[in-house]
């Protein structure tokens, strides 16, 4: 059976995971959803995600407040990994990583993907290269373009104190409305292959947005 993911990265579920949902998919406020979301703006049944041809198709249920990908008012429209989509004030990404990661490799022309290289310490590029070495690659671990695959994500400090967390939390929320704004504009073409900004910024920036969109719910609402 065919499942599909999606990430909320605004609105009232910010940070939620809807993990392997099987299709059909129904978007909306009302129990029985089963992609429900607590946003007043989003219709009972606002939009259905369903497997036609081969093709994941999203249709809008003739909502209140219309459903959008990439930025356009659509009624019905094919759902590729990375798109996002927009219900009331909720704004989903659509695909596991691991799925957009491929769709972004495949939106680069195989003559202008960079080489593997690697980079010193848990994957940050080294601002200058080691002693003795003209390469700033050489002798490192960690392979570029960076991607936050779910295995590679670290993990969240523990124990922390109430205070601890709030400033955590400010400090993400602030960079998370930073992000916001800069992708809040996009215009992406028919078939969400291109946008203002190059496809593989788009995608990095949805990618921090969502991580830092989980890791605020995951010390806010921590689980028993």
């Amino acid at each position: 059976m065919r499942t599909v993911t999606f990430l909320v990265l605004e609105g009232v579920d910010k940070g939620r995971v809807f993990k392997d949902l099987p299709i059909p998919v129904t978007i909306g406020r009302e129990e029985g959803n089963s992609l429900r979301l607590n946003d007043e703006r989003v219709s009972r049944f606002h939009a259905k995600v369903q497997m036609e041809d081969e093709d994941i198709i999203i249709t809008d249920l003739d909502s209140t407040n219309g459903t959008r990908v990439n930025g356009m008012p659509i009624q019905i429209r094919r759902l590729r990994a990375g798109d996002q989509i927009c219900v009331g004030r909720t704004m989903l990404l659509f695909g596991t990583m691991e799925e957009i990661a491929a769709r972004r490799a495949e939106a680069i022309p195989a003559g202008a993907r960079p080489k593997e290289r690697t980079v010193r310490v848990d994957g940050l590029l080294p601002s200058s290269p080691p002693p003795g070495s003209a390469d700033p690659t050489v002798g490192h671990t960690a392979q570029l373009p960076w991607c936050p695959l779910d295995e590679e994500i670290p993990p969240l400090p523990r124990k922390l104190t109430p205070a601890q967390v709030a400033r955590l939390v400010e400090i993400f929320d602030f960079l998370h409305h930073g992000l916001t704004l800069a992708v809040e504009n996009i215009n992406a073409n028919e078939n969400g292959t291109e946008v203002r900004l190059g496809f593989g910024e788009w995608q990095t920036i949805q990618a921090v947005q969502m991580l830092l969109a989980r890791y605020s719910r995951a010390l806010t609402e921590p689980e028993e």
